[in-house]
This record gives structure tokens, sequence and C-alpha cells, in this order.
């Protein structure tokens, strides 16, 4: 198996296992209203690919980021995520965010916020402290929107609408968006970094 980016190839695949994983009805989520329209971050979308007995690939895995503007404030939001349900539970899941995560850092973005169950992503350093002041165009329960800092600092006091960003969210440290996986997992900002980041297995 292997974690990379997405490529084109992959969209029926892809939107194969988000109809799995969550019906039909996520389309009328309010987070699905901040993509709208928008485009999502192709650098930082990975899918996990495995191949069959005949050579074939197969798509277990797929997350997904876009960007989003808090206010004033730009920002990434992280979602969807989902892997092939035979594989729910056995660690995939949390390898694509701590990847992406890395590689987000190395990219310069300084912020990702998401809506999802806070006990299962405060394991990567998000949490609800960060997101008080921040509000949803639509319901939401809003202790499952949460804020991860990826910069130091970057969360404090922003508040403010949360809606989708019409262009590229501005990176306060330019790097080669094209640049190898393993460069950009090697380059974090101030060391940060998520461990098993470059762990595929």
């Amino acid at each position: 198996m292997i974690i990379t980016v997405e490529q084109p190839k992959h969209a029926c695949a892809i939107e194969a296992l988000l109809d799995s994983a969550f019906g039909p009805d996520r389309f009328k989520k309010t987070a699905y209203r901040l993509r709208e329209g928008v485009d999502s971050i192709p650098e930082l979308n990975l899918v996990a690919i495995d191949h069959d007995e005949h050579g074939h690939e197969v798509l277990l895995g797929t997350i997904r980021y876009w960007p989003v503007m808090i206010g004033d404030t730009p920002s990434i939001m992280l979602g969807p995520i989902a892997v092939s349900g035979d594989l729910q539970g056995g660690g995939l899941g949390s390898k694509m965010i701590r990847m992406s995560l890395n590689k987000a850092v190395a990219l310069g973005y300084s912020s990702v916020i998401l809506v999802g169950d806070a006990p299962y992503y405060e394991r990567f350093g998000f949490t609800r402290a960060l997101t008080l002041g921040m509000q949803m165009p639509g319901p939401v329960d809003m202790n499952r929107l949460l804020g991860l800092e990826l910069v130091d600092g970057a969360l404090q006091g922003v508040a403010g609408m949360i809606g989708p960003a019409h262009g590229p969210v501005a990176l306060p440290v330019a790097m080669e968006a094209s640049a190898p996986l393993s460069f950009l997992f090697s380059r974090t900002w101030r060391e940060r970094m998520w461990p098993e980041a470059a762990s595929a297995a």
C-alpha cells in the first residue's frame, strides 16, 4: 500500500468511497456548503492505494483539504476523510492525517479546522478551545468544530463566520508545492512533526 497525492484518475473511486462511508445525504451537511464552487487544495489531497491480484489499483482511503476564511483570517479545512470499511480501525486514517498535516506545515499553512469527533482528533492536537469564537453558516454541533495551530498562535483571537475562500490561501512561507512528499515531511516549520508521518504500511 502507498499513500500518495490524489490524481484526476482517482475521482470516481473517491466518490464511490465517500458514498459508501457517508451516504447520499452527505451533500446536505453544512461542511459541504463551504466546498461548493471552491477548488480543494491538490497538494494536500492524499489517497491510499493498493493493487488487486490483477495489478489494478484499488483505492482504500482519501483525505481532502479546502481553503476557508474565518472572518478575515485564511485557514484550511480538513475533510472529508474516509477509509475502506474493512480497514477501519487499523490506523490508515491516522497515517493519512499525520502525513497531510506534516505536508501542510511544510507548505507553510498556519492552521487547520474541521468538523469531527473530538475524542478521535484530539490525538493530533485539534481542540474546541481554538474555535470558540467561530461560527458556521448552517446547523452544526459546535462542540465538533475543532481547530489546530500549525504555527503557534495562528488561531489566537481568530473569530467570525467561516466561509469558503475563493482563491488560494496566503502562505507565510513559500515552498515548492510539487516537491516530493519525503522532502516535504522532513522540512517542518519549527520542527513540528506528527509521528509516523512517513509510514504508509
